[in-house]
């Protein structure tokens, strides 16, 4: 693939992350001149260091900012902050951050990035439907239990690779500056939904457990830190109360197409192994 408009230099900060690594990809694929900025990388990117900063800004274009573990998370839009304004001060022209929608925590987060100064595009996001598949989920999927402290809330689970698409339209097109996005799938799911529909696409049972904020983060904690288990509870039991029980039209605003249902993300992650990989 090429791009119709000029290369530019772009920065993509969490590059090796989940939708960090595909917004990278696309660029590539597109003639961009990519920047991945990782703890692993060279150079070097840390956001708990100021030092490692300027390495991936200093004559960037745009930059893709996307926080982990979640930008909601405490001293989040300290870091966010510095970054954005050391980023105006080199002259990068264009941001977007990566969002969470409904998440309180989160707009002081995208307040410190817009504070800086540089045209900001936020992409609120609701729950990755690749968390069952590539994140903390994954591992409850494949043994066969989803605990979580969700009751039956429904969410509009966003695939990946629509959010990625409307990252990189709005780094590389004009007209997405000051816009805030909240991107969403199509529909609503509970839990259990998501649970038979796995469950379907496999031929293994996959059963949805409902449980309280101090059981998940027992069972959190057997595969994270427990002060991490802590805090994906709170931000669960606040941001899975219905809030988010409602759909938008931004992904098709943006790209042009309607976002891509659960139904064929989870048909398409079936195809690839990735819940029966390691179930006997």
């Amino acid at each position: 693939m090429t791009t119709t408009h000029a290369p530019q230099t772009i920065t993509v900060l969490g590059g090796t992350g989940h939708t960090g690594r595909r917004v990278a990809a696309r660029l590539a694929g597109a003639g961009h001149l990519v920047r991945i900025g990782s703890r692993a990388g060279s150079p070097r990117f840390d956001w708990h260091d100021p030092a490692t900063y300027d390495a991936l800004l200093d004559g960037a274009d745009a930059a893709y900012l996307a926080y982990s573990p979640d930008l909601a998370m405490p001293g989040a839009a300290e870091e966010l902050g510095a970054v954005a304004a050391r980023a105006a001060a080199l002259g990068v022209r264009r941001l977007v951050l990566l969002s969470g929608r409904g998440e309180e925590g989160a707009r002081v987060s995208e307040q410190a990035v817009r504070d800086a100064g540089v045209p900001l595009t936020v992409l609120r996001c609701a729950w990755f439907a690749q968390n069952f598949s590539e994140h903390f989920l994954v591992e409850p999927v494949r043994a066969g239990v989803l605990a979580l402290p969700a009751g039956t809330v429904r969410e509009p689970f966003v695939d990946l690779e629509d959010v990625a698409d409307v990252a990189v339209r709005a780094l590389t097109t004009p007209g997405h500056e000051g816009r805030t996005y909240e991107l969403t799938g199509p529909g609503l799911l509970t839990f259990g939904d998501v649970a038979d529909q796995i469950s379907a696409a496999t031929g293994l049972e996959v059963r949805y457990e409902a449980v309280t904020p101090d059981e998940f983060v027992a069972l959190a904690a057997r595969d994270m830190p427990v002060e991490l288990a802590e805090a994906f509870a709170e931000l669960f039991s606040s941001i899975l109360d219905g809030r988010n029980e409602s759909t938008t039209a931004d992904v098709e605003r943006v790209l042009g197409h309607p976002a891509t249902p659960f139904a064929a993300y989870v048909a398409r992650t079936a195809g690839t192994g990735a819940w029966t990989a390691v179930r006997v």
